[in-house]
């Protein structure tokens, strides 16, 4: 049994209110909320222990480095990585995406390579390819997805070519909830010798995962995602591609020797970790990886896939509801238009409701454009919403289609 009241204890914001009401937050997908031990871990650090990491020989500085580094086999347990050193620490899931896209890029892309990416890609999995594109002379391919939210294979076979290097894809849409099925997509891009990177921001609160059983060659999340700090990220890769990519930035911390004439640079991970770290936000998402695994990453997904079902269930009660993307596995997501009400006006009505939910293109244009749509309404899950908020969410539109005339 999952006990959902006593881990909305654990998050002090739930019991805010705005208006007037009880905040309902399901923007979930934009940005998850922090349990009061992640906040207080990171204080802690803060007023106790703050010192710059891997430089000193004091004892704050090796009481810092040692969180830092624990944090770090906190995340290679969390995703099953081989290696600590497959572990880069990044300020979220763009900049390691943007990482690869430079370093495996000058590394391995030619002119004439193709990259290639889905339809339903967010903006992030998108413009570095499109960059890396421009500077190297490589094409970028787009697979389509069909309307129901899945990929379309039959396109997908016939541009996956011995051409493409490198497959860019999303464990699950941040729009559509589709959860891709990256296992069967890594060992058919790895059958034409492409690598792929798979972006977990939207599933690494969500769905177990296992790099190794996966056998992605990239896998890429932001800590805020998953009840951590914001401005913290992490990119795994396999270490005899990470060995073999040059570093992205320079600096201090990516070097072993400077001189004038020439300069070494630094083992992994430390290669792609050029500067001062965020080391107490790299804290903050080892507490909170503690706390989800201390919960039960298993539980957590099946009691959130429960209250997906029931979701879906609700909002398609209500006249003039079209929802978009019905794959057949979807994860917490239910992106919609209430009639023809533009996004912002139901975002804006449900908000004076105490209802939080995110509108607009949602960092995937490229989707909106497949339904030709300027936006939609986003209700994202977490493990701690429940069925009273999403009766709340359903009587709330219900309000908002009746100001409308819709009944």
């Amino acid at each position: 049994m999952f006990d959902v009241e006593k881990v909305r204890a654990d998050f002090p914001i739930l019991g805010e209110k705005v208006y007037g009401k009880r905040l309902v937050y399901l923007d979930n997908g934009a940005t998850a909320q922090r349990p009061r031990r992640v906040v207080e871990k990171m204080v802690e650090y803060y007023y106790r222990y703050n010192s710059n990491v891997h430089r000193g020989v004091h004892f704050l500085s090796n009481r810092c480095t040692d969180a830092n580094e624990e944090a770090r086999e906190l995340v290679r347990g969390f995703i099953h990585a081989a290696s600590d050193k497959e572990i880069i620490f990044t300020r979220g899931t763009t900049e390691s995406i943007n990482l690869v896209a430079y370093s495996f890029g000058e590394a391995f892309i030619q002119p004439g390579d193709e990259i290639l990416v889905t339809e339903m890609e967010h903006h992030a999995n998108i413009v570095p390819w499109q960059m890396l594109c421009e500077r190297k002379g490589a094409v970028l391919k787009v697979v389509p997805f069909l309307d129901n939210g899945e990929l379309d294979w039959e396109a997908f076979g016939h541009l996956l070519t011995e051409k493409v290097k490198l497959v860019g894809v999303a464990y699950v849409s941040n729009v559509l909830g589709t959860v891709n099925p990256v296992g069967k997509i890594i060992e058919r891009a790895h059958a034409v010798g492409a690598k792929v990177l798979v972006d977990a921001a939207q599933a690494i609160q969500h769905i177990p995962i296992d790099v190794q059983a996966l056998d992605c060659d990239f896998l890429v999340f932001s800590g805020h995602k998953i009840y951590g700090p914001t401005g913290v990220g992490v990119l795994y890769g396999k270490e005899c591609l990470l060995e073999q990519m040059p570093p992205w930035q320079g600096g201090g911390e990516m070097i072993k020797e400077v001189r004038f004439e020439k300069t070494t640079y630094n083992e992994l991970p430390f290669k792609f970790e050029a500067g001062t770290p965020d080391f107490i936000g790299v804290i903050g998402l080892g507490e909170a990886l503690k706390y989800v695994t201390d919960l039960g990453l298993r539980e957590i997904a099946a009691y959130e896939h429960e209250l997906f079902v029931y979701a879906t269930e609700r909002v398609k009660e209500i006249p003039g509801m079209r929802i978009f993307g019905e794959a057949a596995s979807k994860s917490s997501v239910i992106s919609f238009a209430l009639g023809d009400i533009h996004h912002s006006d139901t975002g804006i009505l449900l908000d004076k409701q105490g209802i939080a939910v995110r509108t607009g293109q949602l960092c995937a244009e490229p989707t909106m454009q497949h339904y030709g749509v300027t936006g939609m309404v986003r209700a994202s899950l977490a493990m701690y919403n429940t069925r009273e908020e999403i009766d709340i969410l359903c009587e709330g539109l219900k309000k908002v289609a009746n100001m409308f005339g819709m009944k």
